[in-house]
């Protein structure tokens, strides 16, 4: 097992029970208990969870949005068929607002190096974008980054989002059901989120289909609003079925 994988087995299973022990991950996943507490010490660092003597515990509370570093390890190769299924839906040539968050930044990767204008929300597709972009635009929002997620929000970022108008916005999704549309976290991310479908005449929702049927805290806006939904096999049925009889065309990759 790749020191990823095992990371990322060890950030699954402490998020799922709540606390572990150095004993029980090192049977989980066959490692030594040496290499165990390397990995522990590892994580903390990252902020994925909090080590306490003789294991680890989770950092979130309930209703809590999970760390970026912790969401970035789980299901990658689900965000990386989301992401391009999103890509072949952008043409060459189109202006393209893009989210926060592991799925987007996973877009971003794909959109590098092709002829689009793009404007990232999140410090880590900038970084990512603005490294030898070739035929890309990046344009640069202003905003305040949250704290661990880099996620752009306040008053700047807002302001940036009015002053645009975008072909596409490839939007995240904290929670999305045809009853209680789209939800996010945080009450500013959710208040750029409603600003960005706002400057955009084609909104992209890229997310797995643990998030469907789900509410977060802060209200976006009606499902109806999204042009287009871009999920997993895992997505529901039933609120597969209530999106798309609301006008969401679907696409499950």
């Amino acid at each position: 097992m790749s020191n990823a994988d095992r990371h990322g087995l060890i950030a699954q299973a402490v998020r799922e029970s709540g606390s572990v022990t150095v004993q029980g991950l090192a049977e989980l996943t066959g490692a030594s208990e040496m290499t165990i507490r390397r990995d522990l010490d590892t994580l903390a660092a990252q902020g994925v969870l909090e080590r306490i003597r003789g294991g680890a515990r989770t950092l979130l509370l309930r209703g809590e949005e999970p760390p970026f570093a912790l969401r970035a390890r789980e299901a990658v190769d689900t965000k990386r068929r989301i992401a391009a299924e999103v890509s072949s839906l952008i043409a060459d040539g189109e202006t393209v607002l893009l989210d926060s968050g592991t799925t987007c930044l996973e877009v971003a990767r794909l959109l590098r190096q092709r002829p689009v204008t793009v404007m990232p929300l999140s410090l880590q597709a900038i970084h990512l974008l603005g490294d030898d972009p070739g035929p890309t635009t990046l344009m640069v929002p202003g905003g305040r980054p949250r704290a661990a997620e880099g996620a752009l929000t306040g008053p700047l970022a807002l302001a940036s989002l009015s002053a645009l108008r975008f072909d596409t916005a490839v939007i995240g999704c904290c929670g999305l059901s045809a009853a209680e549309g789209l939800t996010a976290y945080d009450l500013d991310d959710a208040a750029v989120k409603k600003a960005s479908i706002a400057s955009s005449r084609r909104v992209i929702v890229a997310t797995d289909g643990s998030k469907l049927g789900r509410t977060a805290y802060a209200y976006v806006g009606p499902s109806t609003q999204l042009h287009t939904l871009v999920t997993d096999a895992t997505a529901p049925a039933d609120e597969v079925a209530a999106l798309e009889k609301g006008g969401t065309v679907v696409k499950t990759a």
